[in-house]
Formats: C-alpha cells, sequence, structure tokens
C-alpha cells in the first residue's frame, strides 16, 4: 500500500513545486497495477476542479474506457474534499486511502471542512432556487423512453 501512497506524494510535491495547484496527489490503482496519477492542477488551468482525485479518475476511465471504476482503489494525499468525494460516488470507487485530513488541508488555507459544513445545511453561501420545474421534470420522461440510454 506505501508504494502507492508514495507516488501520490510524489505527484502533489511535483505539482506543487511546478506551482500547477496545491499540494495534492492521487493515484488510482487496479489488481495492484498502476492505472492513473494526477496531482492539483487548479492554477496552471484556471480551473477549479482540477483536483488531484478528479484528474486521477478521468485518466483511469480513459485507460479502462469505461465510467465505473469498482474494481480500482484511489489513494490520495489528503481526505477527498465533498466535489471529490461525489466524483468517487459517481466513479463508484468502493475505497479510499488517504493521508492528511480535511483539517489538515484548513492549516494550508484550503476551505474542506467548510464546505463539508455547508453541505450539512451550516452556513451554506449558496442559493438554491427552482425554476420551470415542470419544463424540466420532463427531461427525465424524455430519458427514460430512449431506446438507447444508458444509465450511469
Amino acid at each position: 500500500m506505501n508504494v502507492w501512497m508514495d507516488i501520490a506524494y510524489d505527484e502533489a510535491v511535483k505539482g506543487m513545486q511546478a506551482n500547477h495547484g496545491g499540494p495534492f496527489g492521487a493515484v488510482i490503482v487496479k489488481n495492484g497495477k498502476l492505472i492513473a496519477k494526477a496531482h492539483n492542477r487548479v492554477l496552471v488551468d484556471s480551473d477549479p476542479t482540477a483536483h488531484a482525485e478528479i484528474g486521477a479518475i478521468r485518466e483511469a476511465a480513459k485507460q479502462l474506457n469505461t465510467f465505473h471504476l469498482e474494481d480500482c482503489v484511489l489513494y490520495t494525499t489528503c481526505e477527498p474534499c465533498p466535489m471529490c468525494l461525489g466524483a468517487v460516488f459517481w466513479a463508484r470507487i468502493p475505497t479510499v486511502w488517504y493521508g492528511a485530513t480535511s483539517e489538515d488541508a484548513a492549516k494550508g488555507g484550503f476551505d474542506d471542512a467548510r464546505f463539508y459544513a455547508m453541505l450539512s445545511g451550516e452556513n451554506r453561501d449558496v442559493v438554491l432556487k427552482q425554476i420551470e420545474h415542470e419544463k424540466h421534470a420532463k427531461l427525465f420522461s424524455m430519458w427514460n423512453n430512449k431506446s438507447d440510454a444508458v444509465i450511469y
């Protein structure tokens, strides 16, 4: 297991030293084989979603030609933020090993703990408002009537 965390750590250092983004690295492994590795690229890509875990998931899905990674394990240098944890859920990754905690990330100036609190309904900075429900709900009827719809 430690070899995968070492690779994730090295990715984090590589990205941080190149000023690509924060100190985060991630690795995806399947059956003891490295499938993908990535580091945070938020700054270099000007993309708030370019987290290490997201990059590793995207690369692994591409390499394996599937959107479900249920036979894979994610190793990451820090406890996944809510966005990355959502991506783990969507990718169906059953096991995530992580090093640092969201509290450690907060010490580095990262908002993970605040975002987790917002998801629980505390101090939510985003206002969600529904509009045109009936029209948009019909999209799911259209989807359900597609003969070639692929559920993911």
